[in-house]
């Protein structure tokens, strides 16, 4: 991948990917230099608790800690970067400070998007430590919380806050979790929330944040939705712009191909990243897409070619866990289809479901099932035969509800 030594790697991100590259790069035998930079303060760490355990005071901030990375990784906390010449093979921070590499891991990350304008108070989200810990903070004496967005994260924040025992409301344009489900499950899980106490609103044609000098509430068009907190879960945004004008291109995140390449002697992993697939780009901002990328971007940046670096699984793998339901999920899930009943019983909440399509199986999830993660990677990509299609959740016998 690069015609020259490579004496000193430099990795630009203290995210999962980050840090799995760096633990790859050692696994792979290689000794020379290491040098990870992170723009945040503390030492790096697992996002999965934040919109769970640590928002609801049952994990500290200190339990988030990933594994310390050897002391033959140099570490460098608060270390923003802020351009890269690589023509000169250069990482520049913001102070001005020059990084050389001989070998580039992109791994910056993303960040949370908002919908106030910069400098409003109020919009909490929820992306780093700092932003779930504050947010905890927040929600101490509150009685109402309004949450913005029904994705996975909008989803596991409404389930904690209602363990918290405040009274929440989800809105967004469409069905919560609709596009990432599919209508069978996402039915399912909004019915549960619903169960739970959660109000759900619709605004198919978006909201706007209200309240000066704090934001108070959401404005949804025909219907105004006053709280004690606002959070804004409505996705994120790759970490790209410090790459603009360095000749690596940009769409929607870092384009990287299956082995994680960018250009000669840089490679990418993570929530920055995004595949090329014809004339479309995609992201696959997971935890596990990102340890994959990370093991790949240090093969391929040590073996220097495609040929003999294995590609990053193209397969999804994702979890959540919300309103009493552990899901886990391989494949991708159709927007239509209902699932095949493996075994258990959806009405009780705890099956193992399989899709497929064209007569091939596509994606598996257990729902409060215990099955070992392999087995549902398989269900996802061979046919099982035997089981029976379910009726829509919690109205036996009808077909699934329209959406």
């Amino acid at each position: 991948m690069t015609d020259f030594p490579l004496r000193q790697v430099v990795i630009a991100g203290g995210s999962i990917a980050g840090v799995t590259a760096a633990q790859a790069l050692r696994a792979q035998n290689f000794d020379g230099g290491i040098t990870l930079l992170s723009d945040e303060l503390h030492s790096p760490y697992s996002r999965v608790p934040l919109s769970k355990g640590v928002l609801s005071g049952k994990e500290t901030p200190e339990s988030t800690a990933l594994p310390a990375l050897g002391d033959d990784v140099t570490v460098h906390l608060g270390a923003r970067v802020s351009r890269l010449r690589s023509d000169r093979r250069r990482v520049v921070l913001d102070d001005g400070e020059e990084v050389p590499y001989d070998g580039l891991v992109v791994a910056t990350g993303a960040r949370a998007r908002r919908l106030a304008e910069p400098g409003r108070a109020g919009e909490h989200v929820v992306r780093t430590l700092d932003d779930a810990v504050r947010l905890k903070d927040r929600l101490r004496g509150a009685r109402s919380v309004v949450v913005v967005g029904g994705g996975y994260l909008g989803m596991e924040v409404a389930s904690t806050c209602r363990e918290l025992g405040l009274a929440v409301t989800v809105v967004d344009r469409d069905p919560p979790l609709r596009r990432l489900l599919g209508g069978w499950l996402a039915n399912l899980i909004v019915d549960t929330a619903a169960e739970h106490g959660v109000r759900f609103v619709r605004a198919p044609d978006g909201v706007r944040l209200v309240g000066r000098p704090d934001i108070v509430g959401v404005d949804c068009g025909e219907l105004l939705i006053e709280a004690d907190v606002v959070v804004s879960a409505v996705g994120d945004l790759p970490n790209t712009e410090w790459l603009a004008r360095s000749g690596v291109r940009l769409a929607g995140g870092l384009v990287v191909d299956e082995h994680c390449r960018v250009a000669p002697g840089i490679v990418a992993a993570g929530d920055v990243t995004t595949r090329a697939d014809g004339t479309t780009t995609r992201r696959s901002p997971h935890w596990t897409s990102a340890v994959l990328q990370g093991q790949t971007a240090a093969r391929t940046l040590l073996r220097r070619g495609a040929s003999v670096a294995s590609p990053a699984s193209s397969v999804p793998y994702y979890w959540t866990e919300q309103f009493g339901l552990d899901l886990k999920i391989s494949g991708e899930i159709p927007a239509t289809a209902a699932p095949t009943v493996l075994s258990g019983d959806p009405a009780q909440r705890s099956a193992l479901l399989q899709w497929n399509q064209d007569g091939r199986p596509v994606a598996a999830a257990s729902l409060n099932h215990r099955v070992p993660i392999a087995k549902l990677k398989r269900l996802a990509q061979a046919a099982v035969t035997g089981a029976r299609t379910p009726p829509s959740p919690g109205t036996p016998g009808s077909t699934p509800a329209p959406g």
